[in-house]
C-alpha cells in the first residue's frame, strides 16, 4: 500500500485501454491514483493493480467543470485521457477534446497543479477538413494557454492486446471475402505499443519531458494502410484480398455507416485518412519523440502476432495441431 505521502495523481479516462497501463505502471512507481470516469463501477479492474486504498476511481465528466474541480483537488499530477473517435450524443469532439481540454487545465491552474500530461493525437491540424484534428489542435492550444507547462503527447495509432485497430481488422477477416483499403490503402501510419505511451506518460509526470513542449510518439517504422492489411492478415491466419476503395466512393460510404449502431466507418474518418500518421522531421531533429523521453520504442513484430493468434481459422492452439 502506498503511504499518504506518496503523490496524488488524477487520471481523466483512467479505465480506458491506455488508462489501465498507465495505472499500473503508476501503481508499481507507489503513486495513489484517482481515477476519474463516467462509470466508476466498471474500473473495478484496476484495483488489483496496487495495494489496498492506492487506487480509487470516482465518477465526473469532462464536460461538468464544477465536478471536474472537485476531482482535481489535492492533486500533485494530472493526465487526461479523454477522447472520442465520434460524436455519441452530447460526446462532442468539441465538448470532450476542446472544452473538457480548457476544463482541465483551468483546474489544474485553480489549485496550481504544474504537472500535467494531455495526450492528444499524430495528425492534430488546425487546417485539417477533419473535425476530429482540428478538435484535437484547438484542445492542445487551449491546454497549453491555461497551463504553459503542460507537456502534450501525439501518438499515432496505438496497438495491444485491447486495441481497436488490428483486433477489428482481424475480426473483420473472419467474415469478410476481402479487407478495405480505403483511398486505396496509401495512408502511412507509424503505429505505438499502448504500454511505451504509457511509459512515456509516467516519464513526463516523473519530470523527464520539458514542460510546454509537444512530443510527436510512432514506432521504429512507418507502414502504409495497406501493408498494416496485409500484416493483419498473415498473424491471423487468413488470406483475403485487400478492396482498394478511392476516397470518394468512402465518403459515400462513411455518410450511410455514420448513423448506424456502432459507427463502424464516419466521413470525418474517412478525411483522418487521407493525411498521414507519422513523426514529422521536425520533431526528429529536435528530439521531441520517443527516443527523446529515452524510450526504445516496440515494433509490431514482437506484441501483434501474439494477440491475433485468437484469430486463427483452427483458433490460438493452432500450431499445437497434427
Amino acid at each position: 500500500m502506498a503511504g499518504q505521502s506518496a503523490k496524488l495523481v488524477t487520471i481523466i479516462g483512467g479505465s480506458g485501454f491506455v488508462g489501465r497501463y498507465v495505472v499500473r505502471l503508476l501503481a508499481q512507481k507507489g503513486w495513489r491514483i484517482k481515477i476519474v470516469c463516467r462509470h466508476p463501477e466498471q474500473a473495478g479492474f484496476l484495483q488489483p493493480m496496487g495495494g489496498v486504498g492506492q487506487i480509487q476511481a470516482v465518477r465526473a465528466n469532462i464536460c461538468d467543470a464544477r465536478a471536474l474541480r472537485a476531482v482535481i483537488r489535492g492533486s500533485d499530477a494530472i493526465v487526461n485521457l479523454a477522447g472520442i473517435l465520434a460524436h455519441s450524443g452530447k460526446q462532442t469532439f468539441d465538448e470532450v477534446h476542446c472544452e473538457g481540454a480548457r476544463r482541465v487545465a483551468e483546474a489544474a491552474k485553480t489549485f496550481e497543479v504544474t504537472n500535467l500530461v494531455h495526450v492528444s493525437a499524430l495528425g492534430a491540424d488546425l487546417r485539417s477538413k477533419a473535425h476530429y484534428a482540428r478538435s484535437k489542435a484547438l484542445a492542445e492550444i487551449k491546454m497549453l494557454e491555461a497551463c504553459p507547462t503542460a507537456v502534450i503527447l501525439r501518438p499515432s495509432v496505438i496497438f495491444g492486446e485491447e486495441d481497436e485497430f488490428f483486433n477489428r481488422f482481424a475480426a473483420m477477416a473472419r467474415l469478410s471475402p476481402f479487407l478495405p483499403a480505403i483511398g486505396f490503402g496509401r495512408t502511412k501510419f507509424a503505429p505505438v505499443y499502448v504500454a511505451d505511451v504509457a511509459r512515456a506518460i509516467v516519464r513526463a509526470l516523473e519530470g523527464n519531458a520539458i514542460a510546454g513542449t509537444i512530443y510527436e510518439l510512432g514506432g521504429p517504422a512507418n507502414y502504409t494502410m495497406k501493408e498494416l492489411l496485409h500484416m493483419t492478415q498473415s498473424y491471423s491466419g487468413r488470406k483475403q484480398r485487400t478492396l482498394p476503395i478511392p476516397f470518394f466512393l468512402a465518403m459515400v460510404q462513411g455518410f450511410i455507416l455514420q448513423y448506424l449502431p456502432g459507427k463502424i466507418l464516419t466521413v470525418d474518418q474517412v478525411r483522418m485518412l487521407r493525411a498521414n500518421s507519422i513523426v514529422s522531421a521536425k520533431a526528429q531533429k529536435e528530439q521531441r519523440t520517443f527516443e527523446g523521453l529515452g524510450i526504445d520504442p516496440t515494433p509490431i513484430d514482437a506484441v501483434v502476432p501474439v494477440y491475433l493468434e485468437k484469430f486463427k481459422p483452427k483458433g490460438m492452439f493452432e500450431h499445437y495441431q497434427q
